[in-house]
């Protein structure tokens, strides 16, 4: 596939995703949409992969949200369409067995903060901002911010900052729960790396699994409980099992193999 609006770089099997639009402030299109997603299932597909950091090109945006030329000419059954779309590629990438961290270099606004939402971890630049501004347009978030803000500032706060269309700075952000780091704009993307490398040393299927386990906890139809059951047996019978607990027996690092 040609890439006309992102950028694709690896980095010791990190997949480096770049939203490329900067003339745009990184602002979603379509176009722009179907790329991430085919660059989400080269981590999904992948095994060289070990997971992936999405971002945006230059210092004044991550996602300075979606392509407002492009809004302007939905209705209403092509709007549900765009929206579910959108919420598609974005589970995909909450859903990922690999981890996926939004590094956020500047605006992250409307579709741009849902993005950085639907990532595993957040980590923000000391320029970052976020916002959920939608409302100021005469709409609401439509890649899934009504869910994934509460989950993670909790509702009053969500609600606030929904309906009065405030913007957000990274040391409010990252007191809320929103980011997990902060760091110099120079240091956002090596620490993003570090994260990705410590994680990857992790056993791959225990990785997963916390991941589906967590993401259960928000599924209204499924029993989170018996969900993080299924999976603790599941990783008793993987030799990465083995391996984990005759290490500390043996007081030496583990070795594990994602088996």
């Amino acid at each position: 596939m040609e890439l006309k609006n992102i950028k694709l770089s690896t980095v010791e099997g990190i997949l480096i995703i770049t939203i490329n639009r900067p003339e745009k402030l990184n602002a979603l299109n379509f176009e722009t949409l179907t790329e991430l997603r085919f660059a989400v299932k080269q981590v999904y597909d992948d095994p060289s992969v070990k997971g992936a950091i999405v971002t945006g090109e230059g210092d004044k945006a991550f996602v300075a949200g979606a392509d407002i030329n492009e809004i302007t000419r939905l209705n209403e059954i092509n709007g549900r369409k765009a929206a579910e779309t959108g919420q598609q590629i974005f589970n995909e990438i909450e859903n990922s067995p690999k981890l996926f961290i939004a590094a956020v270099n500047g605006y992250a606004l409307g579709g741009g903060c849902e993005l950085a939402m639907a990532c595993h971890l957040r980590v923000a630049s000391e320029n970052a901002k976020f916002g959920q501004p939608e409302i100021n347009l005469g709409i609401l978030p439509g890649y899934g911010g009504t869910q994934r803000l509460p989950w993670l500032v909790g509702k009053g706060k969500a609600l606030e900052l929904m309906l009065t269309a405030d913007m957000i700075g990274a040391a409010e952000a990252k007191e809320l729960g929103l980011v997990n780091y902060i760091t110099t704009p120079d240091q956002l993307i090596p620490k993003c790396l570090e994260i990705l490398k410590k994680v990857a040393e992790k056993p791959g299927i225990a990785v997963e699994l916390i991941i589906n386990a967590v993401n259960s906890a928000f599924n209204k139809g499924e029993n989170g409980f018996q969900t993080e059951a299924n999976a603790f047996a599941n990783c008793i019978s993987t030799e990465d099992f083995k391996e984990g607990t005759q290490a500390f027996l043996e007081k030496r690092k583990p070795l594990f193999h994602g088996k």
